[in-house]
């Protein structure tokens, strides 16, 4: 991995915390797996309370001084860490696509998304407005006046490990909160460099501070931050029952939440389609990162005078699709993050095909050797799939697949597909097609999620605000919105003023 790398010390084992690079305090080491072949390439420190604690406490003792910092003085510096993260966008995609598996197209990608985050609340630091309030009396001044909350926990997944991370790091920072932050333990690696660049971008100490944990020991670090009175905020992507856990422990100390959770997106087509597009629609929205998305289509829904033609043009494209590690330029899709990941898709696949689904393409696990070229290789490979058939039978009508699998639905009527697809506790995205625009309005006012696509599969945008409804959590991330989550209001009332 060294040998790819333009800059070597872009990898780093250990935490940062205050301003310095340390082993866990227990000595302890967690190894880093390449998905594409299963073998170790590195290990970082395996966090415990101690760490989370010193964490704290980095980040509480640095609060003062950078929250007095003025927007434009924090804003210099988000810059800064913006044009170095561009400008080490090869070697941060190489660590990504080394540890998450994505192909290296992608991974580049990911970078400038995350980076944009960073550029976005740079310019939003500057723009912290409060109000100035009619006052109900004379001789007196109302005003409301936003200030950061204070210390902020940030716990972010593995299938955007310099996105996500970027996407609450920027907006806390540009507030005038410090964080403390833990990235998933399937890839550590890409969060510690970006770190890594916004301390060389000159971020005081104590500002960003980061501890990386096995999943055996995570809830040893979250607990302390649960328990902790100083951290004032978390901020959490990731699934709903965890992200109910933070819910209910944080209530102690009554942290304010973000938590951008799980989801069953649909993806609807009407029979007034353009088909060429939903189809292009669906691959951009359901195969990237090989499906291991939270805004990823899980339910597709296809009106029953174009079911036919549909699946037909669909299964065309995603049997084209290449399959391969980030090491090949021409892979399309990339390995499963792990073999629990193989594991629920091929028990979603199987459930699916016992329920009735029809196989039309894909549905089986891949021989990571012959994926690769690599002898031995032990890598997470499932071939994209679709099933024609689907019904709300299948344990994928239900959960989360997270994974390169399509299943169609077939229906009848707009009130029909509406049920549907607000049938599932979660509301994190949603699709569809549509030509007719009162359609367009009528479908896109009744679908319960914070997130809808019309006519369009690629979704994220820093001046969009993402999050969701129901049980895909609260909060939103980017946009004017997403400084709000990180800032308290406070009311000001002078009087004597006659």
């Amino acid at each position: 991995m060294h040998a790819n790398l333009t800059r070597a010390e872009l990898l780093r084992a250990h935490n940062y915390i205050g301003g310095q690079w340390l082993p866990a305090a227990s000595g302890e080491q967690l190894a880093v797996v390449n998905p594409a072949t299963g073998a170790i390439f590195a290990h970082v420190a395996d966090s415990g309370a101690a760490d989370a604690l010193a964490a704290v406490d980095a980040a509480q003792a640095a609060f003062g001084s950078w929250r007095a910092r003025s927007g434009r003085e924090r804003a210099q510096l988000l810059k800064r860490w913006h044009a170095l993260i561009l400008a080490n966008q090869e070697d941060l995609a190489r660590i990504i696509s080394t540890e998450q598996g994505k192909p290296l197209a992608e991974s580049r990608g990911e970078v400038l998304y995350g980076a944009s985050y960073v550029e976005w609340f740079a310019e939003e630091a500057t723009r912290t407005y409060g109000d100035l309030i009619p006052e109900p009396v004379r001789g007196r001044k109302l005003m409301a006046v936003k200030e950061p909350v204070g210390v902020v926990a940030a716990i972010t997944p593995w299938n955007f490990p310099l996105a996500m991370i970027a996407r609450k790091f920027a907006p806390a920072l540009a507030a005038g909160c410090t964080v403390v932050a833990k990235p998933a333990e399937d890839t550590p690696l890409t969060a510690l460099a970006l770190v890594r660049l916004a301390e060389e971008a000159g971020l005081p100490p104590g500002t960003i501070n980061i501890v990386s944990a096995s999943r055996e020991r995570t809830p040893e670090v979250v607990d302390v931050w649960l328990a902790d009175s100083r951290v004032r905020k978390i901020t959490f992507t990731g699934s709903t029952p965890v992200g109910k856990h933070l819910a209910r422990e944080s209530a102690g100390t009554l942290k304010k939440l973000s938590l951008e959770l799980g989801g069953n997106a649909p993806f609807i087509v009407f029979e007034d389609a353009d088909l060429d597009a939903a189809v292009e629609g669906l691959m951009v929205s359901k195969f990237r990162n090989a499906g291991q998305t939270c805004v990823c289509p899980n339910r597709v829904f296809v009106q029953a005078s174009v079911h036919d033609a549909f699946v037909h043009k669909l299964g065309e494209r995603v049997s084209a699709l290449r399959v391969g590690p980030a090491s090949h330029e021409a892979s399309q899709i990339g390995p499963m993050i792990n073999a629990r990941a193989v594991e629920k898709i091929e028990r979603h696949v199987q459930d699916a095909l016992a329920h009735g689904a029809r196989l039309v393409v894909g549905g089986k696990r891949l021989d990571a050797a012959q994926v690769s070229g690599t002898p031995g290789a032990a890598g997470h490979y499932y071939a994209p799939t679709v099933l024609a058939h689907a019904n709300t039978s299948m344990a994928l009508a239900q959960e989360e697949t997270f994974g390169p699998v399509v299943p169609v639905f077939r229906f009848s009527t707009e009130a029909e597909v509406i049920r549907l697809a607000n049938d599932t506790p979660f509301g994190l995205a949603a699709y569809f097609y549509s030509r007719d625009a009162a359609r367009v309005w009528r479908v896109a006012d009744q679908l319960e999620t914070g997130i809808v696509g019309i006519n369009e599969g690629a979704l994220a945008a820093e001046a969009a605000p993402f999050g969701g409804v129901k049980e895909s959590g609260y909060g939103r991330e980017g946009s004017r919105h997403g400084l709000d989550d990180y800032q308290h209001i406070k009311y000001l009332c002078q009087g004597g003023l006659l």
